[in-house]
């Protein structure tokens, strides 16, 4: 095929994966005829926009269940924001505490103001914004393996690391939730996600409401590693009592 500029291989690629379902990255790049590391990057921006799902060695046609509506960007950039600073409120100085990689655990990032935080994170994107806030936290990072899909460290090293030390609070995301099993996603990689809980006091779920209810192959962290969960003023107050007969703090964010 002959080569086009970035804009239009990226749109031309979310319409390869809408006709076929699923396609591999080694398909792609001799398709277009370039570098598989170039369609990796093009497969992440293209997830981060909400057109696809990445998947090993591959990406995927997004579930009907995940797409966002058009005009939706802006609204859930509140909600997050909305999340964040609700949960900013329950940390207290000198915490310590984990903050995992994702949109919404980076917008608390933005929030935060509390004095002598230690602050694990397995995402550099949030480790570099973490070292730029006046508050002056102690930043640690976990290590370990990258991985392109989440662009966070993950694996045994990030785990082993993780296990040296002991947390106040999690802060962490979710792709969906499954009102009877927990958070889910569609990342196989959930080993370090549990991990963390495993090492902290206090686990708060921190995602909005549109994601409550999607039920997703993976499950992350079961009911009875969660102690709240923070979402939007969108949530309904069925659902809402069906989380908490599991046990579950719920946090509105106005």
């Amino acid at each position: 095929m002959q080569k086009r500029n970035t804009q239009q291989r990226r749109q031309a690629i979310v319409k390869i994966v809408q006709q076929q379902d699923e396609v591999s990255v080694e398909h792609l790049a001799s398709l277009f005829e370039t570098s598989e590391v170039t369609i990796r990057k093009d497969l992440t921006i293209l997830e981060e926009g909400g057109f696809l799902l990445r998947r090993y060695g591959g990406a995927m046609k997004m579930p009907e269940g995940l797409v966002d509506e058009q005009g939706e960007g802006e609204n859930v950039s509140i909600q997050k924001m909305a999340i964040a600073k609700c949960a900013v409120e329950l940390i207290r100085d000198h915490n310590r505490i984990i903050v995992d990689s994702g949109r919404t655990t980076g917008a608390l990032v933005k929030v935060l103001h509390q004095t002598g935080l230690v602050i694990m994170t397995n995402s550099l994107a949030l480790a570099n914004e973490l070292i730029s806030l006046e508050c002056e936290p102690t930043v640690l990072m976990t290590g370990g393996t990258w991985d392109m899909r989440s662009e966070s460290f993950q694996g045994k090293v990030a785990e082993q690391v993780l296990r040296s030390y002991d947390f106040d609070q999690l802060f962490i995301g979710a792709d969906g939730l499954d009102l009877a099993r927990g958070t889910t996603t569609f990342n196989e990689l959930v080993g370090l996600s549990q991990v963390m809980a495993e090492v902290s006091r206090e686990v708060i779920v921190l995602i909005e409401s549109e994601k409550i209810g999607r039920k997703m192959p993976n499950l992350e962290l079961g009911w009875s590693h969660i102690d709240k969960l923070i979402t939007d003023n969108q949530l309904s107050s069925t659902i809402r009592a069906d989380i908490e007969q599991q046990g579950i703090e719920v946090i509105i964010a106005k």
